[in-house]
């Protein structure tokens, strides 16, 4: 018996969105059907870049655009050194070698030789593939999406990347906080998550303590959680420091939850390096389990994401999609995301942290309070539908633009 495949399509959101946005997303897409548009990122799991492209790319085709993702190849010093380039971009230090920049390039161009990338839209993500563009003969808007906090790079590394970012048609940043001039337009898309993927739906109780059983994580005392990869920028230590100064007034139980992706080689250091840390009331995981997230996430009283950079942050937008009360980082995207005292808490130090962790265990009204408004705001703002039509608006641009250059559109 054939079993039957279906994926998310445009009028699922509808539930969410309302059925005249529906309609204005369906009108935009009218003009773009003939559209090959191809996405190129360093891994296909692990991380939000990965979740993203995972949901966007099936959207796109089931709206009619064909749409493609490609992952480069890479050998341990590669991503060895893009981790390094990926953490000065974020304001920490590199020594940016001739040795460092020959291995980079050399890789990337062996890439393009594998990949023949000749799609009506280009769009390369974060740094790892930023310099594929010098290969190629440019007939079709190339555009760069850098997920990354750009708000304080190291100077020279920024200075060597924008050889290659000034090569491209367009820029896209998480926020208006991290543009940076390197000679081309900026755009701001601020990601989202899709509300149908197993670590976003709906769970039955039953489901939920299935996952944490299965983890041996106890449900007596009330969960505070963190959930992101393990990264220094995560402050996974800060999270461990400002649990033990609550817990002298509130009894809870501690559980970080992360994993490394497959372009991160320090994922697994910090991982180890965590685990002397760990106690009956702190657990500490690395698994690749969806279910567990979204089981985490929607068990805790409190969910945090101390982050001390951040792109964006989507484990703080699923969290507050699940009902959970926030604390996050003061910090990049997360600012957009949480609105203080409102829908949430930002903090910038352990103790701020701890007191917020103490004033949401001791009032249950003010979690569900937090929670209730931290769901509108996903619903209303961080939803894949809503960076879809960014999408569809930045394609028509283009398709306009590229259309007056080939002579079959006369500019007005």
């Amino acid at each position: 018996m054939e079993r039957e495949h279906r994926h998310i399509q445009l009028e699922d959101y509808q539930q969410f969105i309302g059925a005249e946005s529906v309609q204005r997303i369906r009108k935009k897409v009218r003009n773009l059907g003939h559209m090959h548009v191809v996405n190129v990122n360093s891994t296909y799991y692990g991380g939000g870049v990965a979740e993203l492209l995972s949901s966007l790319t099936l959207l796109m085709n089931s709206i009619g655009i064909r749409t493609g993702w490609r992952m480069i190849q890479g050998s341990p010093d590669f991503f060895s050194i893009t981790k390094k380039m990926h953490n000065a971009l974020q304001g920490g230090k590199i020594n940016l070698s001739r040795r460092k920049k020959k291995i980079y390039e050399e890789v990337i161009y062996e890439n393009s030789i594998r990949n023949h990338l000749d799609q009506d839209m280009i769009i390369i993500h974060d740094p790892q593939p930023l310099p594929l563009i010098t290969h190629y003969k440019k007939r079709v808007p190339w555009v760069w999406r850098c997920h990354i906090d750009l708000s304080n790079p190291d100077k020279e590394l920024w200075n060597y990347l924008c050889q290659f970012i000034g090569k491209y048609d367009a820029m896209i940043l998480s926020i208006k906080e991290y543009r940076k001039d390197c000679g081309i337009p900026q755009l701001f898309f601020m990601p989202a998550i899709d509300p149908f993927t197993i670590k976003n739906r709906e769970l039955s109780e039953r489901e939920i303590n299935e996952r944490l059983r299965h983890y041996n994580i106890p449900t007596d005392l009330p969960i505070i959680a963190q959930v992101s990869r393990f990264d220094r920028w995560k402050d996974p230590e800060g999270v461990i420091k400002a649990f033990k100064i609550a817990r002298r007034e509130v009894d809870a139980t501690l559980v970080l939850l992360g994993n490394a992706a497959l372009d991160d080689p320090e994922g697994e250091k910090i991982y180890h390096s965590l685990l002397k840390e760990r106690e009956d009331r702190i657990i500490i995981i690395s698994r690749d389990d969806t279910a567990l997230v979204n089981a985490l996430q929607r068990k805790a009283a409190v969910i945090l994401q101390k982050s001390i950079r951040e792109g964006f942050g989507l484990t703080v937008t699923e969290a507050m999609w699940k009902g959970t009360p926030v604390i996050g980082g003061n910090v990049g995207g997360i600012r957009y995301q949480i609105k203080d005292g409102v829908n949430g808490f930002l903090v910038s130090s352990v103790e701020e942290a701890a007191k917020r962790i103490i004033t949401l265990l001791k009032n249950e009204k003010l979690r569900r309070r937090m929670g209730e408004k931290g769901k509108d705001t996903v619903r209303k703002h961080f939803l894949m539908s809503r960076l879809l039509e960014q999408y569809l608006d930045l394609f028509g641009s283009f398709e306009a633009v590229y259309r007056i250059k080939k002579g079959v559109l006369k500019p007005s």
